[in-house]
């Protein structure tokens, strides 16, 4: 049957669900599948969320370590392993080593799982299980699922595995760090495809001076309703906007008065299109940053817009990779997190570190130093901006 989440119903695909069924003895339908399995259930709100338009899913369970069988299953499933279906593969990756031991063995699995080879993958298991690590009981718990994949992917030159991130459950303050669970992001994707966070550079979109106007009149047309009406506006047709608007784009929309900071709030990803965030952003900036109280008619009148559309978040290793005037960077430690876009070093005149430093300290809540022992993440940014009324 169907899922339902509190998203709402995620609908199978019976047709393709009951031709598996019938054509493949490897596929039946166990009615306690998922007493004790609930991988697919997490998946599923993920799913509803992204997705405007919610496509019908293919739900399945793998219950066996037999590569023959897996297969089976792999070449049962190679119809449909097209550009127009999205596999997830939903697995784990070390149960119950060390903090330190986890981030060594999750590596390996890691590596082992995107050389494509199913050989080598499997060959990494075998020798991560030789060490004897204290704890470790599985360097991937669904690795029988990653193994399917691999077969589907097998001989097939167009693809390549993309290392997205990772983490383990003793990054987290409420885990501890004697014995965790690794957890890795891992993209399959044509080559030249970016399978991260939706986005882009600024070097690769762009907009017209029809779409930019467009996009400053949704945040400045909306900011002038909320005052005239005294209520948030309801979300506009995003059908109606040009299609470059209509892309899921992370925003932020800042608001200066004779130059100075007034307001400036937005998301960093986000699936709705880019029209939506932008209008959503600008009212929140004018009425609900809560460093200011909210805009006034008067200073409604005086304000200068910008918006600054979001390229993907990219985690760095070293502030050498920060370049100042193209990337706005993201500090986040434990439950504590604050950003400052591109521009705002430049005009600032800092230096990498006095960036680092102010983001830290004004921003994430940390102490100056407290980048140090942080991730930082940085993105680029499309400044938009429009001249003083």
């Amino acid at each position: 049957g169907d899922y339902v989440t509190p998203l709402g119903k995620a609908a199978v695909n019976r047709d393709i669900a009951n031709r598996l069924r019938k054509e493949h003895m490897v596929f039946n339908f166990p009615l306690t599948a998922h007493n004790q399995e609930h991988s697919i259930e997490v998946q599923i709100p993920l799913i509803q969320h992204y997705f405007s338009t919610q496509p019908e899913i293919i739900p399945i369970i793998i219950g066996s370590r037999n590569n023959n069988t897996l297969r089976r299953i792999a070449n049962a499933l190679r119809p449909w392993f097209t550009p127009d279906n999205l596999f997830i593969i939903s697995s784990d990756f070390s149960h119950y080593p060390s903090y330190e031991d986890a981030n060594v063995i999750d590596d390996l699995t890691a590596e082992g799982l995107v050389s494509g080879d199913p050989k080598v993958f499997l060959e990494t298991l075998r020798r991560n299980s030789e060490k004897n690590i204290t704890g470790l009981s599985t360097s991937m718990c669904a690795h029988t699922s990653g193994l399917v994949l691999l077969y589907l992917a097998e001989g097939n030159k167009n693809l390549e595995f993309k290392r997205i991130d990772y983490c383990n459950s003793g990054d987290s303050p409420f885990g501890d760090k004697d014995g965790v669970v690794g957890y890795h992001a891992i993209a399959l994707a044509e080559k030249g495809d970016n399978p991260g966070v939706k986005g882009a550079s600024e070097s690769d979109f762009s907009f017209t001076e029809a779409e930019i106007n467009e996009l400053l009149n949704i945040a400045r047309n909306n900011i002038k309703t909320v005052l005239a009406e005294g209520k948030r506006t309801t979300a506009a047709d995003p059908a109606k906007a040009p299609p470059a608007l209509r892309q899921p784009m992370g925003a932020f929309v800042t608001i200066r008065i004779d130059g100075k900071l007034r307001g400036c709030i937005g998301r960093f990803t986000s699936s709705d299109p880019l029209c939506e965030v932008v209008r959503s952003s600008a009212v929140s900036s004018a009425f609900e940053d809560p460093r200011f109280s909210p805009l006034t008619s008067e200073e409604f009148e005086k304000c200068d817009l910008e918006i600054t559309v979001l390229g993907p978040l990219k985690k760095i290793k070293s502030i050498d990779e920060i370049i100042l005037g193209k990337h706005g960077i993201y500090i986040r430690k434990d439950q504590r997190s604050g950003t400052m876009l591109p521009q705002v070093a430049t005009e600032q005149g800092w230096n990498v570190e006095e960036f680092l430093g102010f983001t830290s300290r004004e921003k994430a809540g940390l102490d100056w130093d407290g980048w140090k022992d942080a991730e930082i993440f940085i993105y680029e940014g499309l400044v938009l901006g429009e001249k003083s009324n």
